[in-house]
């Protein structure tokens, strides 16, 4: 059964919270956290990129810039931008997109979990990567960044976020993206008894977003029980951050294809051997590039994808011969385009480092295929979302889904809720 547990948060006071609040450091390179971090000396990239506050060039994997993220977290505790509750508490966190609503629970997730497949994957994991998140981890003394985790739905764990949503916010504004973030703070002890009791009720969760922070955590605190050979497990290095959804509230952007050739065909060649496995017809022309006019090309229906090629929009209908529904992973669309046509047609073997295809998550809109084949790429193609569903099915079957299958948004923001891993730790109690 899952473990989710209320935690001593450390987080920012309530008229900092929009001013440090900042998107994930995945999301983003240097040049651009520098610049959304611009005349905000507390927002968060300067503690989750810290290499911001270095020249240009810095390497940001010095051993300096972990030592800087430390030490400017320090500070912001130390100047009172941070409390810490002296209480364990959980936090409800609702994000409104779009006029479409998700509303989960911040609390903190078991390493055993993870390592006994309680909690499940469905990504891997690069070590480089891994081990940037492991250092800023390590030297902050702190789980930094949250993991966005799904759950099927429970009636009991849904009733309790409701009852604690009709209550005031602890954090209620509106992100420069345009999205709402609302927090309430969950302080009495029998919501949160039976907030945890409705999670050990779950027989796992499902990691949707933050793979590597996930892995990363967990390396951590795996070092700190080796460092604490007596350790009894109620330690806090036992747990990492996480905020977990009800996956009906979930929703996951198409993650479109583009790729730099055509492999030595032409483009009716190319054609032509797509109806191998596709019922290929063209689609009527937008009339012009702008996402409503675009939107009459995208794809609507699992297994069938839009194709822009040569100026042309074409729908490829996958045939039943393409279709393995039996296999959690082959059954998936991102699966059939790249075993039907990126690899025996176009040659592109292993979509993971392969410099002829690109990935445009679905937020960026078509408008962004458009402008790729208009500058140079041969052809795009456009995919339906993966369904939670079908995640969940991969992530139970101990699978691992193809590159580049999920795009969700809103993304969850760093810096509202901070797990720190000793206990002397020296923020000022809420």
């Amino acid at each position: 059964m899952a473990v989710f547990r209320p935690f001593c948060a450390l987080r920012p006071v309530p008229e900092k919270a929009a001013e440090v609040a900042a998107l994930p450091y995945d999301v983003m390179n240097t040049e651009e956290a520098r610049e959304m971090a611009e005349g905000r000396p507390w927002s968060f990239l300067h503690v989750d990129r810290a290499e911001i506050d270095f020249p240009a060039g810095t390497d940001p994997y010095g051993e300096e810039i972990y030592a800087h993220a430390a030490a400017t977290l320090r500070e912001m505790k130390k100047k009172g931008v941070y409390v810490k509750d002296s209480e364990p508490c959980y936090y409800v966190y609702r994000e409104i997109m779009g006029g479409r609503s998700q509303t989960g629970i911040v609390g903190c997730a078991s390493v055993d979990d993870y390592a006994g497949g309680v909690i499940r994957k469905h990504e891997l994991t690069v070590e480089a990567k891994e081990r940037d998140r492991i250092r800023h981890v390590d030297a902050c003394d702190a789980n930094t960044g949250v993991i966005f985790l799904a759950f099927r739905d429970s009636a009991a764990v849904g009733k309790r976020m409701e009852e604690v949503t009709e209550g005031e916010p602890l954090y209620d504004f509106t992100a420069p993206d345009g999205v709402r973030h609302t927090v309430w703070q969950v302080s009495d002890p029998k919501t949160a008894a039976l907030i945890e009791r409705g999670f050990e009720r779950m027989p796992c969760l499902y990691i949707a977003d933050g793979h590597h922070r996930a892995a990363s955590a967990v390396k951590v605190g795996e070092m700190r029980r080796k460092a604490h050979p007596g350790y009894t497990g109620g330690e806090e290095f036992n747990f990492f951050l996480a905020a977990a959804f009800p996956a009906s509230q979930l929703m996951i952007w198409d993650y479109n294809r583009v790729v730099r050739d055509l492999g030595g065909l032409s483009a009716e060649e190319f054609l032509q051997r797509l109806k191998k496995n596709f019922a290929v017809r063209p689609l009527p022309e937008p009339w012009d590039n702008t996402e409503e006019a675009l939107s009459m090309v995208k794809p609507e229906a699992r297994h069938t994808f839009s194709m822009l090629l040569g100026g042309s929009w074409y729908e490829l209908r996958a045939l039943p011969r393409a279709v393995d529904e039996g296999d959690p992973v082959r059954s998936l669309d991102a699966s059939i385009l790249q075993e039907k046509v990126l690899g025996p047609v176009l040659g592109i073997r292993d979509p993971r480092t392969d410099p002829r295809i690109s990935f445009i998550g679905g937020i960026r809109g078509m408008r962004e295929l458009v402008k790729e084949v208009n500058g140079g790429a041969a052809a795009a193609f456009a995919l339906c979302p993966t369904s939670m569903e079908e995640l969940m099915n991969v992530a139970d079957a101990g699978r691992i889904m193809p590159p580049k299958s999920t795009w969700f948004e809103p993304k969850l923001l760093s810096g509202l809720f901070i797990h720190e891993l000793s206990e002397d730790t020296d923020g000022a109690p809420a």
